[in-house]
Parts: C-alpha cells; structure tokens; sequence
C-alpha cells in the first residue's frame, strides 16, 4: 500500500484533476490520497488557503464576507461541475464554506486554523466524491477519524504519542481513502494547522503509521535537482538519495520539502519518491536510508539559503573564560531565541540565527544586553549572511574535498566567512556575503558536476 499525496498545484483545477485521477487509476496499491488545498491555476492566481486567509480576517474584523465566500465556493463549483459530481455534495461545500463564519472560537487563533484547514478539508470532500463519479469507490476520511492528535507546544506543533497507535489499529477496507492534509486535532477536539510543511506531514504521518511501501509526494517537477535551476541551468536531477542528504539540503533551500516535513516517515524507514503530477512516468527522486545506499558520486546536492544572520564576538583569552558562552545562551533564552550554528576559536565565537524566526526589535534588546554581559573587544551584527550547504553520503571518507569546495571560490576572489563540517561527515556548510551566495554555487556546482569529478 502506498501513501499518495498530491500538492496544490496539481489539484488548482479540473485538468489538474484528471491526470491525479489517472494517476490513481494506473496503480492500485495508491490506496490513500492525502490531498493539498486548490494551489494556483496561473501566474498572478490566488491559492484557496490564502483566500480563506482572507476570508478568516475579515470575519475577524466584522466585515462583510458574502462576496469572498461565492469566490472560494466557485473554485470547488467549478472542478466539481467538470467530473458531473452531485448537486448535493456541491450544495454541502458551499454550506461548509458559508457556516465557517457562524461557527464560535475560543478565541482568534482557533478561528484561523479551522478556516485555514477547510481548504484540504473541501477538496479532499471534493475529491473523493471525483473518484466515485468516475467508478473509482472511495470515501473521504477525516484525521479525526485516524486519530491524528497533536498539540502546540513551545509555538511548535507536536504530534501525540498515541496518534500511532490509532492509525496501527485502522482498517482501511477496499475504497480508496482520501484525507485532508495540513491539520490534526487537539485532545480537546479542536482543530489545529501544522505550522510547516502542511501536507506534506501528513502524508509522512500516514506513511509511518500505515506501515506503507512508499510515501509518494507528486510535484510540479520531474524530480529534486542538484541545484537550484534558478542559478543552474539544466541541473543534474537526482534519481537516488538518502533521508540525511534530504534533510540537509532542505535545511539550506531546497523547497520540496521542509526538512521537517518527513521526519514521520524516515522514523518508519518508508521509501519516499518525489515524482510530477504532469509527468508521472517520470522515475523522480527516491528517498532512501542510508543502509539502502550506495554512494555512487561525491556530492548530491548544493543548496543556499540568505534567511541567516550572524553575531561576531571577539575577545583576547575567550578560550580561557569558564561561562563566556553560558552568559550568552542565558540572555537568548530569556528572549525565546535559538541559534543555528557556533563556530568558535580560541578569541572569536560566531552565533548564526536564522532571520525568519526573529523580530527586529528582540534583536536589538538581545544584542545590547550581551554587550554589556560579557563585554567583548569586538561585536558585530552581520545582517548580510547566506549558508550554502555542500552535502553528499559520498564525501563521507573521501579526503581533500573541503579543499575542492574553497578552491573554485578562492580563484574568483569570494571570501568564506565560515566553515563547518557536519559530524556525519556528509556536508559542509560555508557562510559568504548573501551576494555571493549564487555565484558560489555555480563555481561548487562547475567544479563537481561539469568536471567529470563524479565518482567516488
């Protein structure tokens, strides 16, 4: 049995729909369907889950909202009118849609997850009832029903442990099963949104927890690429890689999935395959573990991100002072902050964070208080920070390859301002300036794949 989820892009509209119906059709063992909201049908488009976005603050504000809901409504109507599928079970969403509004929260925070989720709750309803119009007997199955719990915990959610246990004991019978991805219930019954990775979660809990062969994620790509094909042209497509490259290079970039998203199913050690709707015969990229690997070429992927920041300190004799660093992590934890990485020496240390999980004005209080906390000889806050991930399972006992990374940047003159090896042994992080950050990758990207330096 394998985990199907389909993102979006690939259920925007009624043609989008009817190649993940054939999709469906061409392999039984695609036995549950975890669906995405309607992503968007054309540049300039709007997805539906930022229409409910909408739809949520202006119910929020006391605003009309009639007019917003005939629009998110239309976009089910219309997919729903192409596959014939009852007037009734149309007639259903758009009640659905229009009751959210009547519905009574416990507070904001309540109100948005439950208008967020409706988007895979809709189409999945949708596309179940799709199926059934076509001969294909399915049944749409709410994660209440599987029993996926989950709660937040320190601004994260967290999956209960008994989720597991439910889904072990579920039958899935002979129907194909359609579930909402993105959301789980709280122990209390209410509905809440995974704050990354959406979907893509859920298919990797339902992998897990099904004991499925392989959890397949279809795209809007032939397959995960060596790099990014905004800065490379015609990049390598990767055809086999292990959980632990995936993760690291999701961590620096690569956006089919957040590096978090799939930790459900590499803890099941299940199979993923990412493959494109519009090309399903396309073989993708196959996930595996590590002990299923044959490393075959030095390096997988390269990958950057510019969402980082960092925070030099300098002091003579740093090595020397018992709680220098303690002072600091003291100050970031009162201000809820977490750091990246911390590259040290003997009178420097380095703190990386990442941007995106910080607000400008706890920045400033955090950086003053350390000042005065531990007096450094020299601080400073480096706005301007890229990482650039080099990750291969083949670099692992392969000796000089930091050397082959720096030396393509060394000849065109790019400063690394830092390096950092994984205790894995599988990637090498660098930090440049963030305008650096693509030509780097070109060089790293020239020096390993267009110079017949492939092979282990």
């Amino acid at each position: 049995m394998k985990i199907t989820k389909f993102g979006g892009t690939s259920l925007a509209d009624a043609s989008q729909y009817r190649k993940v119906i054939d999709i469906i059709s061409a392999d039984a063992e695609r036995q549950v369907i975890v669906t995405s909201a309607p992503g968007k049908r054309f540049p300039g488009d709007i997805k539906v889950t930022d229409l409910l976005i909408q739809y949520a603050q202006l119910t929020l504000a006391g605003a009309e909202t009639a007019e917003l809901a005939d629009t998110i409504y239309e976009r089910y109507e219309t997919i729903g009118r192409a596959f014939q599928v009852e007037q009734a079970v149309l007639e259903d969403i758009h009640t659905i849609i229009l009751d959210l509004v009547s519905i009574t929260f416990h507070d904001s925070a309540e109100l948005q997850h439950t208008f967020k989720a409706h988007g895979e709750i809709l189409n999945a309803l949708l596309f179940a009832s799709c199926l059934n119009s076509v001969g294909i007997p399915a049944r749409f199955v709410d994660p209440r029903e599987l029993g996926i719990v989950a709660q937040e915990r320190d601004h994260e959610v967290v999956l209960a442990d008994e989720t597991y246990r439910h889904l072990n004991q579920f039958n899935l019978g002979a129907q194909r099963i359609v579930v909402p991805g993105f959301y789980a219930y709280t122990p209390d019954n209410k509905i809440i949104t995974f704050a990354r990775g959406g979907s893509d979660i859920t298919g990797s809990i339902l992998a897990a927890g099904l004991h499925a062969t392989m959890y397949e994620n279809f795209t809007d790509v032939d397959a995960i690429f060596a790099a990014n094909p905004q800065i490379i042209d015609n990049p390598a497509a990767i055809k086999l890689m292990t959980y632990r490259e995936m993760r690291e290079l999701s961590y620096a970039g690569f956006s089919v999935f957040n590096d978090e998203a799939i930790i459900p199913a590499i803890q099941g050690h299940i199979p993923i395959n990412v493959k494109n709707t519009n090309h399903p015969d396309a073989p993708g990229t196959l996930i595996v573990s590590d002990s299923e690997y044959e490393a075959r070429q030095l390096v997988t992927g390269i990958a950057a991100s510019s969402r980082f920041a960092a925070l030099y300190l300098h002091r003579y004799l740093l090595n020397k002072q018992a709680g220098f660093t303690l002072k600091i992590l003291q100050i970031l934890y009162k201000y809820g902050v977490s750091y990246e990485h911390m590259p040290s020496g003997i009178d420097d240390l380095t703190i990386i964070f990442d941007k995106s999980q910080l607000q400008p004005e706890i920045i400033s209080h955090f950086l003053a208080e350390i000042k005065e906390e531990v007096c450094p000889d020299e601080m400073e806050w480096i706005d301007d920070y890229a990482i650039i991930m080099v990750v291969g399972e083949g670099m692992r006992n392969r000796v000089g390859i930091i050397e082959n990374i720096i030396n393509p940047l060394a000849l065109h003159d790019i400063p690394v301002k830092m390096i950092n090896q994984g205790a894995s042994r599988i990637s090498i992080m660098l930090g440049t300036d963030r305008a650096d950050a693509a030509n780097a990758i070109k060089y790293i990207y020239n020096r390993f794949f267009n110079n017949n330096y492939l092979e282990v």
